[in-house]
């Protein structure tokens, strides 16, 4: 493959969708002055593997300040109070005022948001974000993200749980810090579909068509059919990922799924609008406490599970104090608090003990504590072969 054309099917593959070629007239359309135009965005070139040794980190000073960017409801919070009590913990005894924004609600529109920033050097005042573990992968590759020093981060080497440690992506945990990880369940209304249901494949009943929602991240809706085909996610080819997002298209297209969603498959749920969806682990609590009808199913024959991760962007101020942030949530202690809240599955080991202390129905609760022998994550491709796959994707669920 040419450099030219690698480049226009790293642009195509991350900032325009086909349909949306499409809509501002064909390939024809995009000229030499739209290349450049779509390279100034940051379409170009991946900073690693330049040959330049990727130091880590510096020694430095607890900063007074630090701005933390994460997705909605995802940390602790004093429901009378509204504040966030390890935030305030982290201030006493750092002297830190952390500014924490929920601006995170899908990880390309985060990545296509901060990308110019970052690939000019500007962490656009953050200095610590959250993403998806396979967006963790494209901030490593690209540059975009600083290499951390392990030695100022003991509580992470210490606790850290096997199962998230080593992923392929980043073997070592040196771009990358587990935040929090759930599984992709089914979620449906019983009193709505008038049973209950087991695996990813119940999704797919007639009976249901135009009451089914899918996710609108790809990793979670093309593992989780694979899963309902036979196949296992992390043994899947290429081709057989594209097969299967042609059924997802297909569905859609004949009306058995009804839309794609983030988290607002909640609202879609509660209403009666959808009766039965995938989502995410962490909803399921909230969700049966406002419907007593929801219920969850963690499928049989395998279910997807994902991890999202804190990663310390390039230029980011306050980038040593981000490592003591990332370290003092693997306190068990402390991240046992935010497990409490999210219910979500922690990455730190011990948090099940000191839960059991004081609650020990939630230290049982399969979705935070789940078992894990029967969970699959989709493998991670090739960087060419990922864009294919994410556009297909994108154009399946008409995006």
């Amino acid at each position: 493959m040419s450099d030219f054309d690698e480049s226009f099917g790293q642009l195509v593959g991350e900032h325009l969708t086909r349909r949306r070629l499409l809509q501002r007239g064909g390939y024809g359309a995009l000229t030499l002055s739209s290349l450049a135009y779509l390279a100034a965005c940051g379409g170009g070139v991946d900073k690693k593997n330049q040959g330049e040794e990727v130091k880590a980190i510096p020694k430095g000073r607890i900063s007074r300040t630090l701005a933390w960017s994460n997705w909605p409801l995802y940390i602790d919070v004093d429901e009378e109070t509204k504040e966030r009590p390890t935030l305030e913990e982290f201030k006493k005894r750092y002297g830190t005022t952390i500014k924490y924004t929920e601006e995170i609600n899908d990880n390309n529109e985060f990545f296509g948001k901060v990308r110019p920033q970052y690939d000019r050097g500007s962490s656009g005042g953050r200095d610590l974000h959250v993403v998806t573990d396979w967006m963790c992968n494209r901030m490593k590759q690209l540059g975009l993200v600083q290499k951390l020093d392990k030695s100022e981060m003991p509580n992470v080497t210490k606790n850290i749980e096997p199962s998230v440690a080593s992923p392929d992506f980043d073997p070592k945990r040196e771009f990358s810090v587990p935040w929090q990880s759930g599984q992709v369940v089914v979620l449906y209304r019983r009193d709505l579909v008038k049973g209950d249901l087991k695996n990813y494949q119940d999704l797919l009943d007639p009976k249901f068509k135009g009451k089914v929602t899918m996710l609108s991240e790809m990793r979670d809706t093309v593992g989780a059919m694979l899963l309902a085909e036979g196949k296992n996610p992390e043994r899947a080819t290429k081709q057989q990922c594209l097969t299967t997002i042609d059924r997802i298209e297909q569905l859609s297209k004949d009306g058995q799924i009804r839309r794609f969603t983030g988290n607002e498959y909640t609202k879609d749920l509660l209403k009666g609008d959808t009766v039965a969806c995938l989502g995410w682990s962490g909803d399921t609590i909230q969700l049966q406490s406002d419907n007593e009808n929801v219920r969850y199913a963690q499928p049989e024959t395998g279910f997807m599970v994902f991890t999202d991760s804190m990663q310390v962007p390039v230029g980011a101020k306050h980038a040593f104090t981000s490592q003591r942030v990332m370290d003092f949530y693997y306190d068990p202690e402390v991240q046992a608090k935010v497990t409490a809240y999210v219910n979500y599955v922690p990455p730190v080991k011990g948090v099940a003990e000191v839960i059991r202390r004081d609650d020990p129905e939630t230290a049982e609760n399969r979705l935070i504590f789940p078992d894990l022998s029967n969970k699959h994550s989709l493998k991670t491709f090739p960087r060419a072969q990922e864009r294919e796959i994410e556009s297909a994707f994108q154009r399946a669920i008409g995006a």
